[in-house]
């Protein structure tokens, strides 16, 4: 019997476009506020017999036979099929590459008719763009997109963070959604790093307007600190992995963990703090530019001669008033008989005639501000450098992107650079997470007795030592997702407990400090209990071993307004605990005023 192909055997994709040989498998996206499923990702299997092909596999073989565009299709309308077959509820998102959409052949009638199943709304529909290869044209990108928004489609951006997304993509196809990528959200609450960069794309997110999905939870410590950070949407295996069944809401530990009220401390980096001086000008790139009488042949030149140049400047004798973006200019130029219109004009006429300047001494944190500005063309058409008004060269937008978070992730530290612990910034800013979410908790203020004559004695080299054994004693019996360890100065510390136990930990931190302190003096002082030295006023007298005075501060039925009372009612009572010499003093707080436990 002949087969389709004219006698010869189907080849595999052949095999896979032909009969049922694809089945789709869908993976639910939850509300992380509530655990609620919203919309379900489709993903395709193979079900070709003998087999073993991942979708990977497909997909290169599609590309390899040049019908990469009628593969993912065929996929698209298999998902959106078997997504309307199962009633399955809330949105659809359906992967499909850029290189398909925007593929000779393909136009979005066909996207379109390929997702049109009998009975489904298609604005039910969310298309993630998936980003084999590099976009050279995301503004091309961004209209074929067009099309399908005019249906009621929304638009996603997969894996960003990883691979081929980029900040020109965001800011040109303007997604409705954007995914943040598994690399940057499995192992996020214990990642500073990881923090302090989704962090700054929530920023991106506010700017531009998309709602954010973080994929690959896999811990529920991570997904409660998608909850903190107001990330609204999840993406994991802890809730569920792809299946042909459907999923209509999530498991019972989802459920569970999301019922947790406890505030969640994020993760603290390791190692010194720097100071990393870093201007515009360390970003230079050494570029060309043209005069405004030059024509857009001597463009067309350039870039031939710089592939790798993203814009040129337009100065005039020495002051930038231009810039000409490599893309845009290479769109317009490639227009049926645009080199016979344009050629020989000035320059003048393609470029930006008020481009993004920045003296070569701007500071980087300057520099940030523009992330929050409402223009958003140096993402692509980068900046322009200068010294004192005249032109250095050129900077791209996502190297200062790139710059800008890198700053993000020291100043989230805040740390204090003895201890490297959390200072009085994300000390406070912890308070005031506990305040607004009305959760009991006790705050705990620990100071050194008798330090001072100590630091006199031995100098600031031993001096520094004892702090950090008060601070490895915090932090030794520290539970990572509930207790917040802060050093807000000198020999001061506050500890942030959310469970019950904290008195028995806050005496036993007391007193594991103090059986330790005595190995800091000198075998003849140890001896002794103590060193002689002045006090305040100038007189010589005898100071015992270093010890630590706790001022709890409790609050469980009433809360202040402002983080400052809670540690101010913290300190007032280890002011107490010192001047009593009872090592450890308990208040709570009330609407109207402090009750000693």
């Amino acid at each position: 019997m002949n087969t389709p192909t004219g006698g010869r055997e189907p080849s595999l994709i052949e095999q896979a476009l032909a009969g049922d040989s694809l089945t789709a498998v869908f993976q639910p996206v939850i509300r992380v506020d509530t655990g609620e499923v919203v919309a379900h990702e489709g993903l395709i299997r193979s079900s070709l017999p003998h087999f073993n092909l991942t979708p990977p596999d497909l997909l290169d073989l599609a590309r390899a036979r040049g019908r990469l565009g009628e593969f993912e299709l065929a996929a698209a309308h298999c998902v959106a099929s078997h997504f309307a077959a199962r009633a399955l509820t809330g949105r659809l998102l359906v992967n499909l590459s850029a290189q398909a959409i925007m593929q000779d052949g393909v136009r979005a009638e066909d996207v379109l008719e390929a997702l049109s199943i009998p009975g489904f709304d298609l604005s039910r529909v969310t298309i993630e763009i998936t980003e084999r290869d590099i976009v050279e044209n995301p503004a091309r990108l961004a209209h074929s997109l067009g099309f399908l928004r005019a249906r009621g489609i929304r638009v996603a951006l997969d894996d960003f963070g990883n691979g081929h997304s980029n900040f020109e993509m965001w800011n040109e196809v303007h997604p409705e959604i954007v995914k943040i990528d598994r690399y940057l959200i499995n192992g996020l609450a214990r990642s500073a790093e990881r923090l302090a960069i989704v962090r700054a794309l929530i920023s991106v997110a506010e700017t531009l307007g998309a709602e954010l999905v973080g994929e690959g939870v896999e811990e529920e410590a991570d997904l409660l600190m998608l909850r903190e950070l107001g990330i609204p949407y999840a993406q994991g295996f802890l809730v569920a992995r792809p299946s042909a069944g459907s999923t209509i809401e999530a498991p019972a530990n989802v459920i569970a963990a999301l019922s947790v009220t406890q505030v969640p401390v994020p993760p603290r980096p390791r190692g010194p703090v720097s100071a990393r001086p870093f201007t515009a000008g360390h970003m230079l790139i050494d570029a060309p530019c043209v005069s405004p009488t030059q024509s857009n042949e001597d463009v067309v030149d350039l870039f031939a001669a710089q592939p790798r140049l993203h814009a040129i400047a337009v100065v005039e004798q020495g002051l930038p008033i231009g810039i000409v973006n490599r893309r845009t200019f290479t769109e317009r130029m490639a227009q049926p008989f645009a080199r016979e219109l344009f050629g020989r004009k000035p320059c003048t006429s393609f470029m930006h005639p008020e481009p993004l300047l920045c003296d070569e001494e701007m500071s980087l944190q300057s520099m940030a501000d523009i992330l929050r500005g409402e223009d958003q063309r140096y993402l692509s058409d980068g900046f322009i450098i200068t010294s004192h008004g005249r032109y250095l060269g050129l900077g791209t937008g996502e190297a200062l992107v790139r710059r800008v978070t890198e700053i993000r992730v020291e100043a989230a530290r805040y740390a204090n650079p003895l201890t490297f612990l959390p200072g009085n910034l994300p000390v406070t800013e912890h308070i005031v997470r506990l305040l607004q979410t009305g959760r009991p908790f006790a705050a705990a203020y620990f100071d050194l007795d008798n330090f001072k004559p100590f630091n006199d004695q031995y100098g600031y080299f031993r001096g520094d030592e004892m702090i950090r054994l008060l601070a490895s004693t915090l932090t030794g019996d520290l539970r990572q997702d509930a207790d917040f360890v802060g050093h807000i100065g000198g020999d001061d510390f506050l500890v942030i407990f959310q469970g019950d136990d904290w008195a028995a930990r806050c005496e036993g931190m007391r007193l594991r400090f103090n059986a330790m302190s005595g190995n800091l003096f000198d075998e003849i002082d140890r001896a002794r209990g103590g060193i002689d030295s002045e006090d305040r006023h100038g007189h010589q007298r005898f100071f015992p071993i270093t010890t630590v005075a706790v001022g709890v501060a409790c609050f469980v039925n009433a809360y202040p307004v402002d983080p400052e009372t809670v540690a101010s009612l913290a300190a007032s009572a280890k002011r107490v605990a010192k001047n009593t010499g009872s090592g450890l003093h308990t208040v709570t707080y009330e609407a109207q005023h402090p009750a000693v436990v």
